[in-house]
């Protein structure tokens, strides 16, 4: 019976060191262009895909980039005050103008064209009335707002304009508003403004917390106080529409703002238990994680509204669209402003006063000081990132496609240091050389000897 021959030793041992670069080329050749596509990998000779540049909203929402607006808050709020003041001082000196449905007055509209504007509007005038505002309605008739008129002025009036328009007086109707409706309209509106904000400080303070309520109302307020402060600056006409569009941005603004607060709630909840970020911190993170919602919803917001304003009342000329656009115009603006730049500072404000935010941040700071003294002695182990190494050319290089590491072990030694003398056949006998240290083979019984300089444990 013939056995194999049996290898030596040496010969049978066998490299396990092999280059990561030939482990992978022996891949590539074997695999074809089709199952390397497939697997995501870049074909022969073709330089490695650099990794996609994540989105803005995605480094948002991570809180790898966006706003310091938590931390600079006292600079929001003093562009905040200015141009609070600069409204307000709009209202007083110049005033509202407000139209004949307010103030009282005359209408009178008669039947003609964009062309016989300018002549209705002298007549009118010549017949000594004071005309407000002059405008086209409906494409076929023009419509004339004075101040209050009496029986004879209103006839001369009339036949005036019925002549500049070339038809007969019948033709022309003559309308009277008094003051008195523009009163009770401004008491309904006001009165309807009070009971929302109630019921919006008591579902704000149900649903969420007081302070909440709080910082929400005050962004209503600047809401209210600009786009009030803008119409008197413009000198845009007072109407019913204008209270419409003043109470509709009121919802818009709200609802942007508790979609922030939601946001916020969800960061600061249980946050005294990890104590990796104060307050403030992950409130400013839920401001730049809504921000480009906010700002989205908002641009979508203003383009048919803007198309309203320039548009149909700058190039179309109707007139009675101005009133409303320029109120949702400003006010949308205004609301998206206050929901992002005032309403959470105005929160974080509030909430760092109560002596439990006071304690997380000292935690907070307390802690970070201690890993920053720990960081550079301690030596970690290593912790992948879900996210891809970037470099150290900014993502360029082989190295842009590897799992990013946080810290790097440091290189393990060669072969570990051994507690014992390693026997070896060349050490163990009778004799030894000088300075050779020579060990003998244990009788049955004996204890095994220590070397020179090991002591007993």
């Amino acid at each position: 019976m013939t056995g194999t021959p049996r290898q030596p030793e040496d010969e049978a041992v066998v490299d396990e060191t092999v280059a990561e670069d030939d482990v992978r080329a022996d891949a590539a050749s074997a695999a074809d262009d089709t199952a390397l596509a497939e697997a995501g990998l870049p074909a022969e000779g073709e330089p490695a895909p650099r990794p996609a540049r994540a989105s803005l909203a995605h480094r948002l929402y991570n809180g790898e980039a966006g706003l310091d607006v938590v931390g600079r808050r006292k600079f929001w709020y003093r562009v905040t005050a200015g141009l609070v003041l600069l409204c307000l001082l709009a209202m007083v000196v110049r005033g509202f103008n407000f139209g004949i449905d307010f103030a009282g007055g005359n209408s009178i509209r008669v039947p003609a064209t964009s062309s016989q504007l300018a002549d209705v509007r002298e007549a009118a005038e010549g017949a000594g009335a004071e005309v407000a505002s002059a405008q086209v309605v409906g494409g076929n008739s023009v419509l004339l707002r004075t101040t209050e008129l009496d029986n004879e002025t209103e006839t001369a009036v009339v036949a005036a304009v019925a002549e500049a328009a070339g038809v007969q007086p019948a033709e022309v109707s003559p309308q009277s508003v008094s003051a008195d409706w523009g009163g009770d309209v401004t008491g309904q509106a006001l009165r309807a403004l009070i009971v929302f904000l109630v019921a919006v400080m008591a579902f704000l303070a149900v649903r969420f917390q007081p302070k909440m309520a709080i910082a929400a109302i005050v962004a209503l307020l600047h809401d209210l106080v600009v786009t009030a402060g803008i119409y008197a600056l413009i000198g845009f006409e007072v109407t019913p529409s204008t209270v419409i569009g003043l109470l509709t941005i009121l919802g818009f603004s709200l609802y942007d703002t508790v979609v922030v607060f939601d946001k916020v709630e969800e960061n600061t909840k249980d946050l005294s238990k990890s104590a990796r970020m104060t307050y403030g911190e992950a409130a400013n993170l839920a401001v730049n994680q809504t921000l480009m919602r906010s700002i989205n919803t908002s641009v979508i917001a203003l383009l048919p509204v803007a198309g309203l304003l320039f548009v149909g009342a700058g190039l179309l000329g109707v007139g009675t669209l101005k009133d409303l656009a320029l109120v949702l115009f400003v006010g949308l603006a205004a609301g998206a402003y206050s929901s992002i730049f005032l309403a959470t500072p105005v929160l974080v404000s509030l909430k760092e006063r109560e002596p439990e935010q006071q304690a997380l941040r000292k935690r907070v700071l307390a802690r970070r000081a201690a890993e920053a003294r720990q960081g550079g002695a301690a030596t970690a182990a290593p912790v992948a990132s879900a996210r891809r190494a970037r470099g150290a050319a900014g993502g360029r290089g082989a190295a842009a496609g590897a799992v990013a590491v946080a810290e790097r072990p440091a290189a393990l030694p060669e072969r570990p240091a051994a507690d014992v003398p390693v026997e070896s056949p060349s050490s163990v006998g009778p004799a030894a050389r000088p300075g050779q240290t020579r060990t003998t083979t244990p009788r049955p019984g004996q204890r095994p000897q220590r070397g020179p300089g090991k002591k007993r444990r």
